[in-house]
């Protein structure tokens, strides 16, 4: 008898993560094996357990989920990670896939979705939505670059990450603590962000920041 393909949560939201593991454990033949709110402890869990698939968040308090991905990748080559967040995956979807990630789903969709992404992911394939799937179609087809989607889409990962900490009330100091980044080091991720997105100062910088993680929120 063939066992159970195991799965390691990894989510700072107790009532999410409890719900998911209550999915992934209503399936036959699958389990969750350990559930963790941070790299550190997924990471833990990754060397106690044996573990199939990771389910990733991509806001994991103060860390990046996808910097996880990335690691898993590394260390554990055999582990396929899937990204559950609520971020837009039209503006993480690609970040995900290249750090690693086998597949990107919002947390907005329905349960049903989410077995079809792991189902997909255990066969060895890569998961998106239909709309995304076609919005990648569309733009090697017509060579549609993401600035003319959307300004945001030129951002690297860490940008992002820089971005969102921003629109979420913190400091250049404070977001240098968070990354485990230098002052300098955030100020000249800040001016990258603010060359591509042509805005013109700080003060509008946090502007734009508040209003477009707001919009990741909803």
């Amino acid at each position: 008898m063939p066992r159970s393909v195991r799965f390691l949560i990894v989510d700072d939201h107790p009532l999410f993560s409890q719900g998911l593991a209550s999915l992934i454990s209503n399936h036959k033949g699958w389990e969750v094996v350990g559930e963790a709110v941070s790299i550190a402890e997924a990471l833990t869990l990754l060397g106690v357990h044996e573990v199939d698939v990771a389910l990733v968040d991509i806001s994991l308090r103060e860390e990046n989920g996808l910097d996880l991905v990335r690691t898993i990748k590394g260390m554990y080559p055999k582990v396929l990670s899937l990204i559950i967040s609520m971020y837009d995956e039209t503006v993480y979807a690609s970040a995900a896939l290249k750090a690693g990630a086998c597949g990107y789903v919002m947390k907005q969709e329905a349960a049903s979705s989410l077995i079809e992404a792991i189902k997909e992911v255990l066969d060895g394939k890569v998961y998106l939505s239909q709309d995304m799937q076609q919005r990648l179609l569309r733009t090697m087809a017509v060579g549609e670059s993401a600035a003319d989607i959307d300004p945001v889409k030129l951002l690297s990962v860490r940008e992002l990450e820089v971005l969102r900490l921003i629109g979420s009330g913190y400091g250049v100091g404070e977001i240098g603590s968070a990354l485990n980044l230098s002052v300098k080091t955030i100020n000249v991720y800040r001016d990258n962000i603010r060359h591509k997105l042509a805005i013109s100062d700080a003060a509008s910088l946090r502007r734009f920041a508040i209003k477009w993680t707001k919009s990741q929120e909803t």
